[in-house]
C-alpha cells in the first residue's frame, strides 16, 4: 500500500472511531443525541466522505500508474518508475499536494490534522503550478497510452443521380436475343364509299390508276391500305465491372464486403445509363438513343423555349407521340431555372419556386449522361430495356495466383437488351445557339 493510502486510511480510522464513540454513548444512555454530540457526529462522517473521495483519486492514479509500468516494461524506452510516480497525477491530486494549496489551508489545521473552516471565511491560494500534470496532450506522456478510435464510417466520392432507366419500359427476357416487330410504312388509303350502282365486275380503260378502277365499277369499291412491317432485334449485352480486395479485408472489416457490393452496383448502374443514352452501337456497345437513326433533330429557334416548343411538335406530328420528358444536362438544366424576363424577373418564380418543373407541360430530367448543349426530348416508352439477367455480384480467387495471396476478385455484371423502337419519338434539341 502506498504513503498516501495509508495515510488516508488511518484518517479514516479516526474519524469513524469518532463518529462511532458518539453514537454508542448516546445509545447506552437510552437518550438521543445532544446538539453538540450530533454536531460532532456529522463532522466526523462528512471527512469520512471526503476521505473516500481521496481514496477513489489516489487509487486511480495508482492504476495510471501500474499501467504505465507495464507497458514500459513491454516496450522499454519509458521513465523509470520514480519519474513515472511524480508524472502520474490527476489535476487534482496536483493541486492538493501543491505548496500553495497546503500554505492556503495551514491556518485552519486543527490539532487532529483535519481542516476547520469557519463559515463565511474567505480563502485564496497562490497560483498552482501544474506543468508536471501527466496528460493525453503529448505522445511522450499520457498520449502514449491513448488509441485512436475506429469509426464505422466510410466517406465515399458521391454519386450523380441516375434518371433515365425509370423513364425507360422495363421488361424482362429469358433469351439471349430479342425480337420485336416494327411497322416500316403506313399508307392510309380511307375514303367515303358511294353506293354501288352496278353489278358488273369493275373495269378501267388501259392504264387507269385505282381511282378511276372504282369509278369505272360504278361505285362502292372501298379503297385498300398498305401497311409494311419488320422483324428487328436487340441482342442481350453484358455490363461488367470487378475489383481485387483481400480475404483478411473481407473478413476483418465487417461492412467492407456490403460497401463493395453497393459501389459496383452503382458503377454498373452509372455505366448502363451512359449506354442507354449515349452507345454507339459499335462492338459490345449498345445504340443509344442519340446514336440511333431517325432520331429527330431541332435546330436553336431564338432561344430555349421556343426550341422546346418547335422540338414537341416535332414528336407530336412526325412521331406521332406525346413526350413524357425532356432529359438536360444540370448545365442547361440550369438556364432554365435562372431565365428571367425582360424586368428581370424569373420565368419559374424564382429559388422558392421550382416545384415539378416542365417545359410547355413536359416534365424536366436531369441527367448527367446527357452532354450540355443538347437535351433529349421524348416518349420513353419507347426505348426498351429487356433484362436478361439482373445485377449479381460474385467473389472468387481463381484469378490469376489469388489463391496463394489470399485474394478474391470481386465482380458485378448485368446483362441486358436495349433498343429504341421508334425512333421518332425522340427530339435532340439544341440548347444553344452555338
Amino acid at each position: 500500500m502506498s504513503a498516501r493510502l495509508a495515510a488516508l486510511k488511518e484518517r479514516a480510522n479516526h474519524e469513524s472511531k469518532t463518529a462511532r464513540e458518539v453514537a454508542e454513548k448516546a445509545h447506552s444512555e437510552g437518550r438521543e443525541m445532544t446538539a453538540d454530540e450530533a454536531a460532532d457526529y456529522k463532522k466526523s462522517m462528512d471527512a469520512l466522505s471526503d476521505i473516500l473521495a481521496a481514496v477513489k483519486s489516489v487509487k486511480a492514479d495508482e492504476a495510471v500508474l501500474d499501467q504505465a509500468k507495464a507497458f514500459g516494461d513491454e516496450v522499454g524506452g519509458l521513465p523509470a518508475e520514480q519519474d513515472l510516480k511524480a508524472r502520474v497525477k490527476s489535476l487534482g491530486v496536483t493541486v492538493v499536494e501543491s505548496p500553495e494549496f497546503k500554505a492556503m489551508l495551514k491556518p485552519f489545521q486543527r490539532a487532529d490534522g483535519g481542516i476547520s473552516i469557519p463559515k463565511g471565511t474567505h480563502i485564496n491560494s497562490d497560483p498552482i503550478k501544474v506543468k508536471s500534470l501527466f496528460t493525453g496532450a503529448s505522445s511522450t506522456s499520457g498520449g502514449a497510452f491513448v488509441v485512436n478510435e475506429r469509426t464505422n464510417i466510410v466517406e465515399m466520392l458521391g454519386r450523380k443521380p441516375l434518371t433515365i432507366r425509370s423513364l425507360c419500359s422495363n421488361r424482362r427476357t429469358s433469351s439471349d436475343t430479342v425480337e420485336y416487330v416494327a411497322q416500316t410504312s403506313h399508307t392510309n388509303a380511307a375514303a367515303v364509299v358511294a353506293e354501288a350502282t352496278s353489278s358488273a365486275a369493275p373495269t378501267a380503260p388501259e392504264g387507269a390508276s385505282g381511282g378511276a378502277l372504282v369509278q369505272a365499277a360504278g361505285g362502292g369499291y372501298k379503297p385498300e391500305g398498305a401497311w409494311a412491317f419488320e422483324v428487328r432485334t436487340a441482342v442481350v449485352k453484358t455490363i461488367a465491372e470487378w475489383v481485387p480486395a483481400t480475404k483478411r479485408a473481407l473478413a476483418d472489416v465487417s461492412q467492407l464486403e456490403g460497401l463493395i457490393n453497393d459501389e459496383l452496383r452503382l458503377d454498373i448502374e452509372e455505366a448502363e445509363e451512359g449506354q442507354i443514352l449515349n452507345g454507339n452501337g459499335s462492338g459490345e456497345n449498345f445504340t443509344g438513343i442519340n446514336s440511333t437513326s431517325s432520331v429527330q433533330t431541332q435546330a436553336w429557334s431564338t432561344d430555349l423555349f421556343e426550341t422546346v416548343r418547335k422540338a414537341i411538335t416535332k414528336a407530336r406530328t412526325v412521331g406521332r407521340v406525346n413526350p413524357n420528358a425532356i432529359v438536360l444536362n444540370p448545365a442547361d438544366a440550369e438556364k432554365i431555372d435562372l431565365a428571367k424576363d425582360g424586368e428581370n424577373r424569373y420565368y419559374y418564380g424564382g429559388p422558392q419556386a421550382i416545384v415539378g418543373r416542365t417545359l410547355w407541360g413536359v416534365p424536366v430530367v436531369e441527367s448527367e449522361s446527357q452532354g450540355a448543349g443538347t437535351g433529349l426530348l421524348g416518349d420513353f416508352s419507347k426505348a426498351v430495356i429487356w433484362d436478361r439477367e439482373e445485377t449479381t455480384v460474385t467473389m472468387t480467387d481463381s484469378h490469376e495466383d489469388y489463391f496463394v495471396r489470399n485474394m478474391v476478385a470481386v465482380l458485378a455484371e448485368e446483362r441486358l437488351a436495349f433498343a429504341v423502337t421508334r425512333p421518332t419519338a425522340f427530339v435532340k434539341v439544341a440548347t444553344t445557339s452555338g
